[in-house]
C-alpha cells in the first residue's frame, strides 16, 4: 500500500476511516498523527488558565452583571457610587473561586500524571527497555508481565503460554472477575521472546478506526506477503490485567484517548446543581424587577422635573449636559440602576463557594465514613456539589466491587439429604450461617500445606463425614474434578487458581480444603490429590458449559478403571435429567435450595453417573463426529450430550455467597425509604444480577412481579415494554391517557416525564442487547416510562456507553437529580454523565474515584453521605438564600419607598460606610453560621427517619414559590422599614425641644432598624444553637453599635470630614426613647408574618415530613433500633443457576492441550 493510499483513509474532514500503522516504524506512523498513550483529564493549563476560568465565570450571570455595572460606574454622569466599591468585591469574587478552580484541577493533574508516568517495557533498538506510558506510542512493541496492566489497546503477538495463548482479567472494563483468554496467531507466536526477530518484525496492520465498542475489532495483519484476519480476541484492551502468563508481547494499535477504555470514559462536564440554575433564573428575574423599578423611578423623576424641578433650578441647577426632564430621567435611570444594584449582591457567590467548602470539609473530617482496613477517608473532590446530596432521586449502581466485594465464599452445601453449613446459635435462639462466625480452628489433614489458608468454612460434622461417608467423598471428588481452573504451583506447596469465572474457584478451594486438592492437568488427565494421596484421573472428556445447557460435565476414567460423568449446574436443568430412583433425595434437596435461595446463595446441583466402557466408547465415535461436522456443529454436539447427561445419580447441591459489601442491604432498604430509586447497571450476565439484586434487596421476593425485557427486535422489545406497563398501570395504555396525548401533541424535546404511580411493587429486567434497541428512536420513552414505574431496575451485559447513555436518558426526561456509584473504569462514563459521581476506591484500580465527584471505600457509606450530609447541606443552602435574598430586598427596596419623598433624585436613603458594610461584615457572620452549623434534626435521627429526605427530591424548601415568597416579605419590610422611622421622627423634637426631623437622623434609624430585623429574623431561622450561634448573631449586632460608635466619633468625623460626615449622629440619636420605640414596633411589625407564617405552615398547608420534625422535636419517641429484615421463603421464586459469569469455549481449549506445557518449575508430586 503506498502512502498516498493510506493518507486517503483520513477523510477531508479530517476524520478517520481506517487505521494503518506498521510495527518498529516510528516515523512512518507519525505521519497520520496518531496521539502518544498520555491521557488528560484536567481542563487548564498554565497559559489558557486565566482566560478559560474567567470566560467560565463570567457565564454566570451575576458576575456578567457586576461587569456591566463596573463599566457604567466609571461614567461619572450617571455613577452615583465610587467604582472602587464595585471593582473590590468583584476581584474577591473571582480570584476566591478562581484559587478553588486552580486547586481542584491541579488535583487532576497530578492523577494524571500518576497514570501517565508509569513503566512499560519497551522494545527498542533490539533490547527491551524501561520507559513511561505516556511515551508509547502506535505501532511501539511493548513486553507485559504477568499481575502487569495493559497501557494501550495490543495487538497480541507472542507469549509465555504454549500456542500463544494470553490470560487476561477484565474488570476494569466490563465488570467481571472471571479470567479470559486471548490468543496470537501462529506467524506472530513464533516470535516468542526472541529480541532480535521482534525488532525486526514489519507487520503492517490495517483495522478499524477508534471506536467505543469493546467486544468488536476488525483487522488484517499483513507480514511476509501473507495477510492474516484479526479479530478481538487478538486484542488486549488497555485497563485489562494479565494473569496466569509469564511475559508476553503486543504491538501497540490505539493509544491514549483512542484506546476502547478512554472512549467510553465520556467528556468531562462542568457540572452544575440545579441550586445554580435556579439561582441565574433568579437573578434574570431581579433583573427585569430591577429594570421595571429603575424605569418608574425615572418615569417619576421625568414628571418631577418637568413639574417642579425645572421652576426650581434657581436653587437647584441643571448640569450643561441636561437639556430637558427627559434627558435628566435617562441619567437618573442608570444611576438608580447602580444604586439599586445591591438586589443582587457580588457577596451571593463568595457566600455560596464558602458554605459549600465548609460542608466539604464536614464530608472529608467525617470519622464514621473512615474505613479503617484500608486507611481511607472520605473524599468530596468536588466543592460546588454539595447540597445536590440532598435531591438526589435515582441512583445508578455498578455491581461488581461496588455492591459486592467480587469474593466468592462456599457457604452451605446439602449431601445426600443432610444440610452443613448451619449451626445453631444458643445465645440467639435460632440457627445461624457459619459465615457470621471466625474460625475456630484450621482443619488438620497431612495435605494441610496444600489447604488455602483464607478458606472461612469449618462445619465439624462435614469434616467427620467426608472421612467416613462415601456420598460426602463422592460429592468433593466431583468438585475437585468437573470445573475447568488452572493451577498454578511456583512455590512446592502454594497453589495458586486461575478460575474463568469466581464460582468455580469457590467451589475448586472448597473441595481443596476438605481433602480433594485439585493439583494439577494436562490435555488429557488430572491429578488430585485425595485425602494426602496423589491419584491421576484420565480425561476422557469435557462437555462445555454454554447458557443453553447450563451445565456442565466431565467424563474420566480412574485409577480403578472405572468410567465416570460429574455433573454440575442449575437445579432447573438438572431435575429432569435425574435417575427416577432419586425423587424422595431430590425432594429434600429442592427444599434445601429454597432455603440457601432464600439467603441470597448461588445454587447448584452435582450429580454423577458410572457409565459401562462399551456405552462409552460407542458414544464417544458419536462426539467425535459431531466436532468434526462443518455444518450445524452446536447443534449436533448438543444432542451428542443430551444422550449421555441422563439418567444420574444426585449427589447434592452447593450454595455459594457472592459476598456483598457490608451494610448493603441495610443501606438499600434505607434508600428505598427515602424514595431515592434503584437502578443496577452492570456488565455482568443477567443471572447474577438477578441474584445479587435479591440478596441487596434491590429486589424483594414479596414484589407483584419482575418482569424481563428479552426481546431481540424493536417490535417485540415495545411489545413486551407495553405489556409490562399494561400491568403496572393499566389506564396508561389508554389513548385519553395525558401523557399519551401530549406526546402526540408535542415534541418529546421539551418533554418532562412526570412520576406516575403503579399498582404495587415491581422489578424490571433488561439486558444490554434489548438495551441497543430500547435506547433507540421512540423506544427510550417507553422504556422509561415502563422502569421508572419500578421499584428496581436491573440492566445486564452493559458496555460502559450504555451506562452513560441510560443515565442520560433520565437526566433528559425525568429533570431529577441523578447519582452514580462504581468502582473501576468502565463506570467512568456513568459517573460523569451523572450529577453526582461517587467512586468507590475498590479493587478495580482508581480510574472510578479519579473521575468523581466524591469518593470512599464503601457502599454503606453512601446513606451517609445523601441523608446527613446531602440533606443537611441542601437544608441549609435553601435556609442560606432565603434569608440572603429577603435581607437584600429589605435593604435595597428601602431607597425605592425614599425616592417619592427626594424628587427621584437617586439620593442613597444609607450612609455609605453602611452600605459597604452591611454585605461584608454586618450580615456575613450570622448568615454564615446558620449556613454552616444549622441542624434541623441530628444525625441520628436523619439516619431512622429517611422520609425526611423527601423534600429536597422536590425541591420543596426553595423554589420559585419561596423565592416569591422572599420577594413579598422584603417589599413588606422595606415599607415598614421606611414609613415607620419616617412616622417616628416626622416633626419630632428632643426632650430639650431640639429638632430631630433630619435626613441623618432618619438614616440611623432605618439602617438600625433593618440590622435589628434581619438579626430577629435569623434567629427565628435557626434550628440548632450553639455557642458559635450565639456568637455570631448576636456578636455581630453588638458589633455593629461598635463599628457605628467608632465611624460617627467626633475624632474621626474631625479629622476626615469628607468621609464621616455623621458627626455625632449615634450619640444624640440613641438616647431619644421615641426612637426605640419606633425601632422595637418596626422589629415586631416584620417579624409578624414570618412568625404567623412558621406556626401556622404546619398546620394549613403541612408537609409531609412535618409530622416527622415534631414528633422528633417534641420528644413522643426514642430513636428505634436497627431492624434486621427475615426473609420470607419462595419456594422456586428464584435460583442461580451455575456460572453465570462463565465462557464457553474453555473445555475445548483445555482438551486440545493448548492450555499446558510442561513447566521448568514444576514439583514432583509426592504420593
Amino acid at each position: 500500500m503506498s502512502l498516498t493510499e493510506t493518507q486517503s483513509e483520513h477523510g477531508f474532514d479530517g476524520r478517520e476511516y481506517e487505521r494503518f500503522l506498521q510495527a518498529n516504524n516510528r516515523e512512518f506512523n507519525a505521519l497520520f498523527g496518531y496521539p502518544n498513550n498520555a491521557i488528560k483529564t484536567s481542563k487548564y493549563t498554565i497559559l489558557n488558565f486565566l482566560p478559560l476560568n474567567l470566560f467560565e465565570q463570567f457565564q454566570r450571570l451575576a458576575n456578567a452583571y457586576f461587569l456591566v455595572l463596573l463599566i457604567l460606574q466609571l461614567i461619572p454622569q450617571i455613577s452615583s457610587l465610587a467604582w472602587y466599591t464595585t471593582v473590590v468585591p468583584l476581584v474577591v469574587v473571582l480570584s476566591i473561586t478562581g484559587v478553588k478552580d486552580a486547586i481542584d484541577d491541579l488535583k487532576r493533574h497530578q492523577s494524571d500524571n500518576q497514570v501517565n508516568n508509569c513503566s512499560v517495557l519497551l522494545l527498542a533498538d533490539g533490547r527491551v527497555k524501561e520507559d513511561k506510558w505516556m511515551n508509547v506510542q502506535v505501532g511501539d512493541i511493548i513486553k507485559l508481565k504477568n499481575d502487569q496492566a495493559v497501557p494501550a489497546d495490543l495487538l497480541l503477538l507472542s507469549s509465555s503460554e504454549p500456542y500463544s495463548l494470553t490470560y487476561i482479567e477484565t474488570a476494569d472494563l466490563d465488570g467481571e472477575t472471571n479470567l479470559k483468554v486471548k490468543q496470537a496467531i501462529t506467524s506472530t507466536g513464533d516470535l516468542e521472546d526472541n529480541l532480535e526477530l521482534l525488532s525486526v518484525f514489519d507487520g503492517e496492520v490495517k483495522c478499524d478506526p477508534p471506536n467505543n465498542k469493546l467486544d468488536k475489532f476488525t483487522g488484517i495483519l499483513t507480514y511476509k506477503r501473507k495477510s492474516y484476519p484479526l479479530d478481538h480476541d487478538k486484542l488486549l484492551l488497555r485497563g485489562c490485567i494479565i494473569r496466569n502468563t509469564d511475559w508476553c508481547f503486543g504491538l501497540v494499535i490505539y493509544t491514549g484517548p483512542d484506546t476502547k477504555l478512554m472512549q467510553n470514559s465520556g467528556k468531562s462536564i462542568f457540572k452544575r446543581t440545579h441550586i445554580d440554575h435556579l439561582m441565574n433564573l433568579f437573578v434574570i428575574w431581579i433583573f427585569l424587577i430591577l429594570g421595571v423599578m429603575c424605569i418608574i423611578l425615572a418615569i417619576g423623576h421625568g414628571i418631577w422635573e418637568t413639574k417642579k424641578g425645572y421652576h426650581f433650578q434657581i436653587f437647584v441647577p441643571w448640569e450643561s449636559y441636561i437639556s430637558s426632564s427627559v434627558i435628566s430621567a435617562m441619567f437618573t435611570f442608570w444611576s438608580y440602576f447602580i444604586i439599586l444594584n445591591t438586589m443582587v449582591p457580588i457577596s451571593l457567590y463568595v457566600s455560596v463557594e464558602i458554605i459549600r467548602l465548609g460542608n466539604s470539609f464536614y464530608i472529608n473530617w467525617d470519622r464514621n465514613m473512615f474505613y479503617q482496613p484500608k486507611n481511607t477517608p472520605a473524599q468530596a473532590r468536588t466543592t460546588t456539589l454539595n447540597e445536590e446530596l440532598g435531591q438526589v432521586k435515582y441512583l445508578f449502581s455498578d455491581k461488581t466491587g461496588t455492591l459486592t466485594q467480587n469474593i466468592m465464599i462456599f457457604n452451605k452445601c446439602s449431601i445426600n439429604g443432610k444440610v452443613y453449613g448451619t449451626v445453631f446459635d444458643h445465645t440467639l435462639g435460632h440457627k445461624a450461617t457459619l459465615s457470621k462466625y471466625k474460625k475456630i480452628e484450621i482443619i488438620s489433614y497431612n495435605f494441610k500445606k496444600l489447604a488455602s489458608p483464607a478458606f472461612p468454612f469449618n462445619d465439624k460434622t462435614l469434616v467427620e463425614a467426608v472421612k467416613k461417608d462415601y456420598r460426602v467423598h463422592l460429592f468433593f471428588l466431583s468438585l475437585s474434578l468437573c470445573h475447568t481452573v488452572m493451577s498454578q504451583e511456583k512455590v512446592e506447596g502454594e497453589l495458586v487458581y486461575q478460575a474463568q469465572s469466581p464460582d468455580e474457584g469457590a467451589l475448586v478451594t472448597a473441595a481443596r480444603n476438605l481433602g480433594f486438592v485439585f493439583r494439577s492437568r494436562t490435555s488429557e488427565t488430572i491429578t488430585v490429590v485425595e485425602m494426602g494421596k496423589t491419584r491421576v484421573y484420565q480425561l476422557l472428556a469435557i462437555l462445555d458449559f454454554n447458557n443453553v445447557r447450563k451445565r456442565m460435565s466431565v467424563i474420566v476414567r480412574t485409577p480403578e478403571n472405572r468410567v465416570i460423568l460429574f455433573c454440575k449446574g442449575a437445579d432447573t436443568i438438572i431435575c429432569e435429567l435425574l435417575h427416577r430412583s432419586c425423587v424422595a433425595l431430590n425432594k429434600v434437596t429442592m427444599e434445601h435450595l429454597d432455603d440457601f435461595a432464600s439467603e441470597g446463595l448461588r445454587t447448584l446441583m452435582v450429580a454423577y453417573r458410572e457409565l459401562d466402557d462399551k456405552f462409552f466408547q460407542t458414544w464417544r465415535k458419536k462426539h467425535n463426529e459431531a466436532c468434526l461436522s462443518v455444518k450445524d456443529r452446536e447443534i449436533k454436539l448438543s444432542t451428542v450430550y443430551e444422550e449421555i447427561e441422563k439418567d444420574l445419580m444426585l449427589l447434592g447441591a452447593t450454595g455459594i455467597e457472592d459476598k456483598l459489601q457490608d451494610g448493603v442491604p441495610e443501606t438499600i432498604i434505607t434508600l428505598n425509604k427515602a424514595r431515592i430509586k434503584i437502578w443496577v447497571l452492570t456488565g455482568d450476565k443477567q443471572e447474577t444480577a438477578v441474584n445479587i439484586a435479591y440478596s441487596c434487596n434491590v429486589f424483594e421476593d414479596e414484589m407483584d412481579e419482575v418482569f424481563v425485557i428479552e426481546g431481540k427486535d424493536s417490535d417485540t422489545i415495545l411489545q413486551e415494554l407495553r405489556t409490562a406497563r399494561g400491568k403496572m398501570k393499566p389506564e396508561s395504555l389508554l389513548e385519553s391517557d395525558p401523557i399519551n396525548i401530549y406526546l402526540k401533541r408535542k415534541s418529546k424535546r421539551s418533554f418532562t416525564m412526570p412520576e406516575e404511580v403503579p399498582s404495587g411493587d415491581y422489578g424490571l429486567i433488561i439486558s444490554g442487547y434489548s438495551l441497543a434497541y430500547a435506547l433507540e428512536g421512540n423506544l427510550e420513552l417507553e422504556l422509561l416510562r415502563t422502569a421508572s414505574m419500578c421499584k428496581g431496575v436491573i440492566c445486564c451485559r452493559m458496555t460502559p456507553f450504555q451506562k452513560a447513555q441510560v443515565v442520560e436518558l433520565v437526566k433528559r426526561y425525568k429533570k431529577v437529580v441523578t447519582l452514580a456509584i462504581g468502582d473501576g473504569a468502565n463506570d467512568v462514563s456513568m459517573i460523569k454523565a451523572a450529577h453526582i459521581g461517587v467512586g468507590i476506591s475498590g479493587q478495580e484500580g482508581m480510574q472510578a474515584m479519579l473521575n468523581s465527584d466524591f469518593a470512599f471505600s464503601q457502599f454503606r457509606y453512601l446513606q451517609r453521605l445523601l441523608l446527613v450530609h446531602g440533606r443537611w447541606s441542601y437544608n441549609r443552602m435553601c435556609k442560606f438564600l432565603s434569608f440572603f435574598f429577603y435581607k437584600n430586598f429589605v435593604f435595597t427596596l428601602v431607597h425605592f419607598w425614599y425616592a417619592f419623598f427626594n424628587g427621584f433624585s437617586a439620593q442613597a436613603v444609607y450612609d455609605t460606610w453602611f452600605i459597604t458594610c452591611y454585605n461584608l461584615i454586618y450580615t456575613s457572620l450570622p448568615v454564615l453560621g446558620l449556613s454552616l452549623f444549622d441542624q434541623d434534626v441530628n444525625e441520628t435521627w436523619s439516619l431512622h427517619f429517611p422520609e425526611l429526605y423527601i423534600p429536597g427530591q422536590h425541591n420543596l424548601y426553595f423554589n420559585k414559590k419561596e423565592f416569591v415568597k422572599c420577594l413579598l416579605h422584603g417589599i413588606y419590610s422595606s415599607f415598614v422599614l421606611f414609613f415607620v422611622p419616617m412616622g417616628t421622627i416626622y416633626n419630632s423634637a428632643r426632650s430639650d425641644g431640639k429638632d430631630i426631623s433630619d435626613i441623618q437622623t432618619f438614616c440611623l434609624l432605618v439602617q438600625t432598624s433593618l440590622i435589628w430585623v434581619v438579626t430577629v429574623q435569623i434567629a427565628l431561622q435557626t434550628t440548632y444553637w450553639t455557642m458559635i450561634s450565639h456568637f455570631f448573631i448576636w456578636g455581630s449586632l453588638g458589633f455593629y453599635f461598635c463599628i457605628l460608635f467608632f465611624l460617627y466619633s467626633d475624632g474621626l468625623c474631625l479629622m476626615f470630614p469628607t468621609i464621616f460626615q455623621f458627626l455625632g449622629v449615634a450619640r444624640n440619636t440613641m438616647n431619644q426613647s421615641q426612637l426605640w420605640l419606633g425601632l422595637i414596633l418596626s422589629v415586631i411589625l416584620c417579624i409578624i408574618p414570618a412568625f404567623g407564617y412558621q406556626f401556622l405552615q404546619p398546620l394549613i398547608w403541612p408537609l409531609s415530613v412535618d409530622k416527622v420534625l415534631d414528633t422528633i422535636h417534641y420528644g413522643k419517641i426514642r430513636p428505634p433500633e436497627v431492624q434486621v429484615r427475615t426473609k420470607v421463603k419462595h419456594p422456586g421464586l428464584r435460583r442461580s443457576a451455575y456460572a453465570f459469569s462463565h465462557k464457553q469455549g474453555f473445555g475445548a481449549l483445555i482438551t486440545s492441550g493448548k492450555t499446558t506445557k510442561a513447566k521448568k518449575n514444576s514439583f514432583p508430586l509426592k504420593k
